[in-house]
Formats: C-alpha cells, structure tokens, sequence
C-alpha cells in the first residue's frame, strides 16, 4: 500500500519538475534585464522543490512511527474488555453456575447501563489479571486497592469502596498482635495482591510464602502451615463461612485501610472517564447506596466526606463560639458592675457577702430543681423511645421459644438420624441447651430493662404532691437500688441489705426521699478505696421514737470530727477535685428536715462511716 503511494507521489513530483523547466525557459525569454532575478528564482526553486520532496517522506515516516508512540484509543464500537478476580467475595467472584457476580460486579454494570457502554467481564486470578492489563489483553480492573506505588502503573478513579486489610491467626496464637510482630514469621500473601506490595516496599523482614487466591491462603493457615496470612477483613469473613473454617481469626485492629476503585493502564485516561461519569451519575439517583448496601451493608459504611464534618462542625461549634463569646463579654462586663460595687458597699461587705451567700444557695437550688425538671422531660422521651423496641422483644420472644418448642423435636430426629450438625456458629449438641437458656435470659434481661426504665421514670418525674402520703421505706429503698445498680457494681463486691418485716409507713413524699436515699449510697460508693470493702444497708423502725429508720454503714476512708460537724453545710466538699459541689448533703439535709426527720453521721478516719436517716411513722387517722 505504502509502495504505491510513494509511485503516485514521484509521479507529481515529475510533473512539478516539467513545469518549473516551463518556468524557467520563460523567465530566459525577459531578456538580461531579468538574469539575476532568475538566478534568484531558480535557487528558490530549488528550495521549494526540495520541501516537496521532504514534506511527504516525512508524512509517510510519520503513517510508519506514530502508532509505535500512540496510545491505543478507546474502541468505542468494541465492548470494553473488563477483568477482576475470581475468588474475592462479596466484592467480585464466580457465583454457583460460574458467572461474575458481586458488588463490583454489579456496579460496573449499572455504570455500563447509564453511560450506555457494552461491557465484557471476564474474571480470572488476580495475578493473571494484572498481566492482561498490562498486556493490554483486558482494558480495566473493577477492583485495585489505591497505593502510590501503584500509580506508576496504573490511573485510579474515583473510589467506590474502602478495602480493610488484616493480619488473619489461628485461635491459639498468642504472639502476633500488631505489623511489628510479623518480624521472622512465615506470612502467607496472594501473589500480586496489596499486601505482597506492602510487605515488600515496607522492608518487613518475613518468610513470604505465595499463593493464588484468598481462599487458598485461608485453607492454609487454617491447615495449621505456617504463622499468619495478610487477606482483607471483608473477604476474609465471606471465604470464612464459605470454607466452613472456624479455628482462625483476623486480629482486631485492621493492619491498613485503602481506597478500592477502577485501574486503567497508565495514561488511558480516555476510558476512565466514562467510569467516574457513571459513578457520579449513580450516586446521584441512589443506585450506588442501594448497591453497597446490598453487598456491603453495615460490614462496610460509607465513609462520612470532609465536606459534611465541615459543615455539621460548623453548624455545631458557631452557636458555641458565639455563646462563649456574648458569655465573655458579659463576663467581663459583670466583673466591672461587681468591681464598682464593691467600692460602693465596703461598709456593709459583712452582710453583702452573708445575702450573696444565702442566693447563691437558692440560686443551686434551684438550678437543681430545674435539672431534674429537664431530667424528667429527657428520661420520658428516652424512655418512651426505649419502651417501643422492648415492648416488640416481649412479645417476640414468647412466640420464638414456642417456635423453637415445635421445630425441636424434628432437629431431634435429623439429629438422631444424621449425627450432629452446625446450627448457627456451634453444633446441634450445644445449642439444643443454649437455645432455651439464650430465650429465657433475653427475656428476663427486657423484663429488667422496663422496670430500670419505669424506676428513672418515677426518680425524674416532678412531684408537686405534699408530704402527707402514706409511703413504704423499703419500697423507696428498692427503687433506689435499682437505679444505682451499676455504680455499686463497680465500686463493691461485698454489698448486703436487710429489710425489716411489717415496716411502718411514713409519712412524707417518696420520690424526694428516694433522692436522698440514692445521694446516701452514692457517697458511701465514692468512700471506698478497693471493691472488697463493704457496704450496707438496714431497714428497722424506733417504736419508741415513732421513727422508720435507714442505715447505710461502708468501710471506707472515714472523716474525722471536725470535717464531720461541717458535713451539711453548703458548698463544704471533700470532693472539690472530682468534681464535687457541696451541694449533696446540704440539699438531702434540707429534705429530711422538710419531712420532720433527720440524719446523723458516725465516723472515725480510716474506720468507715455510718449514716442514719430517721423519718417519722405516719399515724393512723380515727374518725
């Protein structure tokens, strides 16, 4: 072809040739007048014929080389040749009949659909995929975990997904907890993969040992050959299943987390185009949400973007910054306002700082009353929020262990028949007893749920009541536990209490002595210094007083006389660094006393403390 055309350009070149001697025999005809402008001419000419000449060996030059240099373009009558591995689920895999399937999978072809592509998917090891894309055998990789030492090689889109890498153990190794404890180990790699990268551009000093395929490596630690392997968390989980493998386990902490998108061979940024279109193009109608949550679902969430931790920071911490700044400038202004005034008022500084003394406890206490005020408005939505899910677990739970009643006999008999069989993540033999205790401790823990919910409902509700209701002491004692259950859990292993038999009711209001009944236990917690000292507590009645009485007795550190004589006063805390406000006492002080009782301390350093509350028995009324 090359042949001919060069025929048909010497030919013009012939006929070029003729006309310029036609030329040049006219310009000899002007006469002398004319000789030096026609010497001029024929160099010129000479020239033009000589970039005649030049011009189209260079075109032709150029037919020959420029495919050697060119990039290959996008072949956009030709499906787009699109490889991925075959074994790397849930993201892409051979399904049952051995077609592709999986999240890439599925994604790539909805990208296909809006942009309107024809697309071949073909799935082969990853080792062999590379090669085919370097080879230019396939065009695309669905999947490639992002690395800069990668970039070399390949152009990445934008990433559809996180990829979670993890150092994955037998059950009984001890040793090997973190990437510096790879040091000298046999690790088992996918030859190709990311982590065969990162071994090796970190320079840690292992035994690598290669194998073709995820599963491949999984079956073989779990054969018990060699230390550890280096597979993604999220295919380690699906292999794991699939595999029936239960005697390893990834660690818990992932090794390293990575962008996971489409790779291009180098510069083929013509074809990637379109994929990061398409991308766009289904996040925007939801089918990328709806995809990723159907492969990935809550194992994998989507990352949350710097754009919105920007802009809900921002939507947070202005209103912050603007009451902290209008609180400093009223700060600063009342400092001034006090300044003044107390050169104003030195002469009556005495009785000044008495008053602000007295207003700063009603301002605390009232505070206190508004706390518990919105603590009532907040456990009552908590609480109602709470109440809906364990209200359906309820009555759940009854319907499955009548369930579990019916369809036991029939596992029995596929028992008997098959011998034993994994039914969950354990044999049949353990979870035929596990079962029925696994229901009745469900229920039981719901059971508890809604009466811990039910005692914050009545510690927080407002009771506007007076103090003339009949109420049992061991009734509010009860409830107080209830609520302090967790915080005596911590702080103690040796707690008792003795409820009196027949106790009298006293008069007064409940839930306010209920407060002072739990502010009680959670000084005597806080005296403790180990959880092997012991609290107590003790219902009995004084029939000579005509009082009901609670005693909590601990072993903790114990305060000695002077510190106990100022224990109710105001503001007065041993406590200041924790946190404590002085407040406690005070206020539970003022409670007892609103009811017609009172409280008495007994203490010793290092001795314990005992604390008496002492309430007046409320009296029959005759007609």
């Amino acid at each position: 072809m090359h042949g001919s055309r060069f025929k048909v350009l010497g030919s013009r070149f012939k006929v070029l040739g003729s006309r310029f001697k036609v030329l040049g025999s006219r310009f000899k005809v002007q006469g002398s007048r004319f000789k030096v402008l026609g010497s001029r001419f024929k160099v010129l000419c000479f020239w033009s014929c000589l970039s005649l000449l030049l011009v189209p060996c260079a075109l032709v030059l150029l037919l020959y080389i420029a495919p050697a240099f060119a990039e290959e373009p996008v072949r956009q009558d030709l499906p787009v040749r699109i490889g991925g591995d075959y074994n790397y689920p849930p993201y892409e895999y051979l399904d049952s009949d051995g077609l592709p399937t999986g999240y890439n999978v599925e994604l790539t072809q909805a990208i296909a659909r809006v942009m309107g592509m024809e697309i071949n998917i073909q799935l082969g090891s990853w080792g062999s995929m590379r090669q085919a894309l370097d080879k230019g055998d396939v065009d695309i990789l669905m999947g490639m975990a992002h690395t800069k030492e990668r970039l070399d090689e390949v152009d990445f889109s934008i990433p559809h997904a996180k990829v979670h890498q993890s150092i994955w153990i037998r059950n009984d190794n001890r040793t090997i907890r973190s990437v510096k404890d790879l040091e000298g180990k046999e690790v088992i790699v996918m030859k190709g993969s990311v982590m065969h990268d990162y071994m090796i551009e970190n320079g840690i000093v292992a035994d690598l040992f290669m194998v073709q395929s995820l599963a491949d490596a999984l079956n073989l630690l779990a054969s018990g050959h060699h230390d550890c392997a280096l597979v993604a968390k999220l295919p380690g989980e699906y292999l794991l299943s699939s595999l029936h493998l239960s005697n390893i386990h990834p660690i818990a902490r992932p090794l390293v987390a990575q962008n996971y998108g489409f790779a291009v061979k180098k510069g083929n940024l013509e074809l990637l185009a379109p994929f990061n279109e398409g991308l766009a193009l289904l996040k925007k109608t939801g089918d990328y949400r709806r995809i990723r949550e159907k492969w990935l679902g809550v194992l994998q969430p989507e990352p949350i973007s710097w754009h919105n931790i920007i802009r809900y920071g921002a939507l947070v911490i202005g209103p912050l910054l603007l009451v902290l700044i209008a609180f400093a400038l009223w700060s600063r202004t009342l400092r001034r306002q006090v300044a003044l005034r107390t050169k104003e008022l030195e002469r009556e500084i005495a009785e000044r700082m008495k008053s602000a003394e007295e207003l700063q406890i009603r301002q605390k206490q009232l505070l206190h009353a508004d706390k518990m005020t919105s603590l009532g408005v907040l456990v009552a939505g908590v609480a109602h929020e709470i109440n809906n899910p364990n209200g359906l677990i309820q009555l759940s739970l009854p319907q499955l262990s009548k369930t579990y009643q019916s369809i036991e006999p029939i596992l029995d008999k596929y028992y008997e028949e098959q011998g034993n069989f994994k039914l969950g993540w354990f044999p049949y033999s353990r979870m035929r007893r596990e079962i029925p205790k696994m229901l009745e401790e469900m229920l039981e823990s719901s059971n508890r749920i809604k009466r811990i919910v039910e005692d914050l409902k009545d510690f927080a509700r407002r009771n506007d009541s007076g103090l003339d209701d009949a109420v049992d002491l061991n009734d509010v004692v009860s409830s107080a536990l209830r609520l302090v259950d967790n915080t005596l859990r911590n702080a103690t292993h040796n707690f008792s209490i003795d409820y009196a038999a027949d106790l009298p009711l006293f008069r007064g209001n409940g839930h306010r002595i209920e407060q002072v009944v739990v502010n009680l236990i959670l000084n005597a917690c806080q005296a403790l210094t180990s959880v092997e000292q012991s609290i107590q507590l003790r219902t009995y009645a004084l029939a000579d007083e005509k009082m009901v009485v609670l005693e909590v007795t601990d072993e903790g550190c114990g305060l000695d006389e002077e510190t106990l004589s100022r224990i109710t006063d105001p503001f007065f805390t041993t406590k200041r660094e924790s946190g404590g406000t002085g407040l406690g006492l005070s206020v539970s002080d003022g409670i007892v006393k609103d009811h017609h009782g009172r409280l008495e301390f007994s203490s010793q350093p290092e001795e314990g403390m005992v604390v008496t509350l002492l309430l007046p028995i409320k009296e029959e009324e005759h007609d």
